[in-house]
This record gives structure tokens, C-alpha cells and sequence, in this order.
């Protein structure tokens, strides 16, 4: 089914003990819908500047994105810089240009406002309940993604804009922040009173963890031989995850279970190579294979 993804498309520079790149694609809508396409077509909702060339075009074609919704102005793109250290859980922002994002007005093409499925990136929650106005179906599930910065500084705008969702995505420091409670089960029950049914707490190396008012369900992040960068890789996991949503068109305890296990099994692959280089390359087979390995890693008997 449909899959909407708004977000930011952007240019990122990035440095880890395992090396650098200058400038890369990025951007949590580029990670997201080139996730989600392995499961289902995306819509992407995101805006850059006259430096996004054909060149970048062509990385989402040929595959089901629909970049009808990438809205091109003048001036540059959205540029972010970081470097990670030897803990690969820590980086350092050097640099964050928001450019044209700055202006950033989501608008839906016609072809879009019958989403059936909507991922929320983490932009200004006023702006993320704007596209949810724009809509006229009533979606099956949307979900949403936020970080510390509007938790401090939009607490009421945020606070309205989860009303109206399904599922939060965000990770365990974010989840304590919004709630004030460290127990994440505990901050989970708050959460559900301010309108999402469903919170997916990332946790990095730790995995991730998944709380409905009915039942838990946690998985590992996945044993890799090296990280060499983990930028986008919170991206990326959420597109598996909303996209095998999107592509079994039922939410229930069994596809939520495995939308997590898809949703991990995409950030793992992110982290094996710079920026979006191990997505372009990722084959349905691939993923397949290590969703697999997934299961017989955390299969036991009583």
C-alpha cells in the first residue's frame, strides 16, 4: 500500500575511525524511502536546493520512489557534518546549514493525499500535523519521529501533533525526556495517554524495543563484524519497519513483530558502509537471508 515519508533530503559529510566522505546523500527521508521501497512504493515529501542535481535524481530512480513531492528551489540544499569517535554511540556535529530547509512548507501533490500509510520525519511538529491536514482518508497508521530539541523547545505543538498518530518512533534517552520517567515501560504507559497506541524505542547497539498496550517485543541489534558508520541507521529502521507495514496492509501483533525484525535488519545493513552506499546496493534477497538469521538467533525452547 501507499507509504508517505516526510522528511529532509540533504547532504551530509561524515568522518569515523574507519574513514570519511566529503559529501554524500542524505537526510532522513533519503534513508527512510530507500529502506521502505524493498516492501513497498514511497512517497517522498522533502525539499532541496538547485545543488540536488540529476545525478542525485537517479539514486531514487529505478526504484519505487516517487519523487513528486521533492520540492527544488533556489539556493542549497540542507547540509549536516559529523564526526563519530571510537565509541560509535557519540558524534560530534561540526556543522548543520539548514539552507533551504529553513522554509521548509510541506505541501502533498494531489497524486499523495490518499496515503494509507504516513511516516512523519523529525521535523517541527507544527509542520508534521500540517501534512496530516493535507490528507483526505483517513490513513491506517501513521507514524512519527521526534528528537530532544522539539521535546525542549515545542513541548505544546508536540504535544497536540501526537494526538493525532499511531506510533511513535524515537529513541530511549527521547522516550525518558518526553516523559520524565526513566522506567521505559513505565514512560511507554504515559506516552499511549498522550495518543500513540504503539511506541518503538531505538536503542542502538542495544536494539530495539517495541511497547503496545497488550504486549512487549524486543529485538537484538544484530552481531556485526564492523561498524563503519552509523549515520541514518535510526532511518533506515524506521523505513523497514513502516515499510513491511505498508507492504502486509495489516497492523497486528504478528506484522508488528516482524515489521521490528525488518526494521533492524535495515539498520544493520546501514551501518556497514558510509552514508546511504550499503541501501543503493541492498538486494530483497539480502535482507531476506538476514531477517532468517534474525529468527534463529532469537529462537529458543522452553
Amino acid at each position: 500500500m501507499s507509504l508517505l515519508a516526510v522528511g529532509s533530503v540533504a547532504f551530509d559529510a561524515i568522518e569515523t575511525p574507519f574513514g570519511k566522505v566529503e559529501r554524500t546523500l542524505g537526510g532522513a527521508a533519503s534513508y527512510f524511502a530507500l529502506a521502505a521501497s524493498h516492501f513497498t512504493p514511497v512517497r517522498i515529501v522533502a525539499i532541496v536546493g538547485d545543488d540536488f542535481s540529476a545525478k542525485e535524481r537517479a539514486i531514487f530512480r529505478g526504484r519505487r520512489i516517487d519523487l513528486a513531492g521533492l520540492e527544488q528551489v533556489p539556493g542549497k540544499s540542507f547540509f549536516w557534518s559529523g564526526r563519530y569517535n571510537q565509541n560509535m554511540n557519540e558524534r560530534l556535529t561540526l556543522a548543520t546549514e539548514l539552507n533551504v530547509f529553513a522554509g521548509f512548507q510541506p505541501k502533498l501533490p494531489e497524486s499523495y493525499v490518499d496515503s494509507s500509510f504516513i511516516f512523519l520525519g523529525n521535523i517541527q511538529p507544527n509542520l508534521q500535523l500540517s501534512v496530516l491536514k493535507q490528507v483526505r482518508r483517513k490513513p491506517a497508521l501513521i507514524g512519527l519521529d521526534t528528537m530532544n530539541y522539539w521535546i525542549e523547545r515545542t513541548p505544546a505543538d508536540l504535544r497536540e501533533t501526537l494526538k493525532h498518530i499511531h506510533v511513535l518512533v524515537i529513541n530511549d534517552d527521547e522516550t525518558r525526556q518526553l516523559t520524565g520517567e526513566h522506567n521505559l515501560t513505565r514512560a511507554a504507559h504515559k506516552i499511549f495517554k498522550m495518543g500513540p497506541r504503539i511506541l518503538v524505542i531505538k536503542r542502538g547497539e542495544h536494539g530495539a524495543l517495541l511497547v503496545h498496550s497488550k504486549f512487549l517485543f524486543a529485538v537484538p541489534a544484530f552481531p556485526l563484524e564492523e561498524v563503519r558508520d552509523p549515520t541514518g541507521a535510526g532511518d533506515a529502521f524506521a523505513g523497514g519497519f513502516m515499510g513491511y507495514l505498508a507492504s502486509a496492509g495489516r497492523v497486528n501483533e504478528k506484522t508488528l513483530r516482524c515489521a521490528m525484525v525488518y526494521g533492524s535488519v535495515l539498520g544493520s545493513f546501514t551501518v556497514e558502509r558510509f552514508g546511504i552506499e550499503r541501501l543503493l546496493k541492498l538486494t530483497r534477497k539480502e535482507i531476506s537471508a538476514r531477517a532468517r538469521r534474525f529468527s534463529r538467533l532469537t529462537s529458543f525452547q522452553l
